[in-house]
């Protein structure tokens, strides 16, 4: 329901009328369901899991921690936008359409997101550890 209000948050400047239910919410009249599943545990796993990989070399603790920081941020922000994309095509075009994007190129958005984030991380985030002499 939290999520629902905010996705509910970020398309009310778009002229999108909606209303928030405890497992959904209805999108100028038409019922979109939101369940535990849409949340986006899936980019949650994907994420933990490239964290796992990336984080293995040798950089400071503090470079690592902003770097989990941000990508937490950023998959949190990412699922936001993926389901404010699904309501405003919804909205504004046939069930059909946001069926397809939900089911098919949605995961595309939270993989085009991992690049990101990783290129980002690796080039202005993550700093080597001081080698001794």
């Amino acid at each position: 329901p939290l999520e629902v209000k905010m996705v509910g948050v970020l398309v009310k400047p778009l002229g999108i009328n909606y209303l928030a239910h405890q497992n959904g919410m209805t999108i100028n009249g038409t019922y979109a369901g939101m369940t535990w599943n849409c949340i986006g545990w899936q980019s949650l796993l994907l994420l933990v899991i490239t964290l796992i990989v990336g984080l293995r070399g040798n950089y400071t603790l503090a470079s690592k921690i902003e770097t989990v920081l941000i990508g937490l941020l950023g998959t949190f922000l990412v699922n936001l936008l993926r389901l404010t994309l699904i309501v405003v095509i919804l909205a504004y075009s046939r069930p059909l359409f946001a069926v397809v994007y939900h089911d098919y190129l949605a995961a595309i958005v939270t993989i085009l997101w991992l690049f990101v984030f990783w290129w980002f991380a690796y080039s202005f985030v993550l700093l080597p550890k001081e080698q001794g002499s």
